[in-house]
């Protein structure tokens, strides 16, 4: 009975209202129609009008409530069938803007995951290299799913890559994407983000954490998060931030990520969880990372960067 439920729930709840009233509408008529032909009566127990009257005005009234309903279930096939084709091409110039491969760091280890709950997603991560040895790490969690997340996204990213180019102060990313979006978009959007801009000779991080889970730096036995120093961006037009630095020191890691992992995590205490998982560094830190994910509670766009900065050897010598 449940599984019906949700099937025609289904096969409605997308629909304009004033389509979907006409299409239940329809279905109720169909079916007084079929009660009408079984009873021979549209007034039972009373035999009215005579049988063969009730015989033609029920299969009429069948076959032109059968016809309205077909008429909208194509009209919203052809809709559901452009909307498809807008989300793949949609997909499609998401995933040329999201980086598929991270260009190498000498003497770091980088790697990324990233996994959208829909066909498009509201996170984004990039990783910039700037004038040596400068290397900007960014990371975005747009409020919502779908369509309009992507977009907002988007346009971070196009922020991102802009005010980087002529100046790089994690400080003024933040602070002039938020005056962005707080004069460009509806108030009920909004951003958490991450701006580190990594030294990577001496590994020395200067961030700021835009109301994002806080990144962390890790190592054996070694745990720091970068918390929040600032409020999510475009909440409000005045809101102020600071800069704060870290330090990534050889055979330590950074991890960035969003909410969508610590909300896949099992248990009542995900971030500790998580962070239990981290004092054991290695080359399979981030695998260790995404098995935490459990599919059944994944309700959310998932993006995992890692970031290792190898310890000093005959490989790997001082940068």
């Amino acid at each position: 009975m449940l599984a019906f439920q949700y099937a025609f729930d289904d096969f409605t709840r997308t629909m304009p209202r004033t389509k979907r009233i006409v299409a239940w509408a329809a279905v109720l008529i169909q079916g007084y129609a079929i009660y009408a032909l079984i009873t021979r009566s549209f007034v039972w127990p009373l035999m009215w009008p005579r049988a063969p009257w009730v015989f033609a005005i029920g299969i009429f009234v069948f076959y032109t409530a059968y016809t309205v309903m077909n008429g909208l279930l194509a009209s919203e096939l052809v809709r559901k069938s452009k909307l498809e084709a807008d989300q793949i091409a949609a997909r499609k110039i998401q995933e040329a803007l999201i980086p598929q491969k991270l260009e190498p760091l000498p003497g770091y280890r980088i790697e990324s995951f990233y996994q959208p709950f829909r066909d498009v997603g509201g996170d984004y991560f990039d990783v910039i290299a700037l004038k040596t040895p400068l290397v900007l790490i960014a990371l975005a969690d747009v409020s919502g799913k779908g369509m309009a997340a992507a977009l907002l996204s988007s346009n971070i990213q196009a922020l991102v890559r802009s005010i980087s180019s002529a100046d790089a102060s994690p400080l003024l990313l933040a602070k002039r994407i938020n005056q962005h979006l707080s004069d460009h978009t509806p108030s009920e959007f909004f951003a958490t983000a991450v701006f580190l801009l990594l030294n990577r000779e001496s590994g020395e991080i200067d961030y700021v954490n835009a109301g994002h889970n806080a990144p962390i730096v890790f190592g054996p036995g070694q745990i720091q998060l970068l918390q929040a120093t600032g409020p999510p961006l475009g909440l409000f037009a005045a809101s102020s931030y600071e800069a704060r630095s870290a330090m990534l020191d050889p055979g330590r890691s950074l991890l960035v990520f969003t909410d969508g992992l610590t909300d896949s995590i099992l248990g009542k205490e995900p971030d500790l969880r998580l962070q239990a998982e981290l004092k054991e560094n290695g080359p399979q830190a981030l695998s260790r990372v995404r098995s935490l994910v459990e599919p059944k509670l994944n309700h959310d766009d998932v993006t995992i960067l890692l970031v290792a900065r190898l310890p000093f050897s005959p490989d790997h010598p001082r940068v």
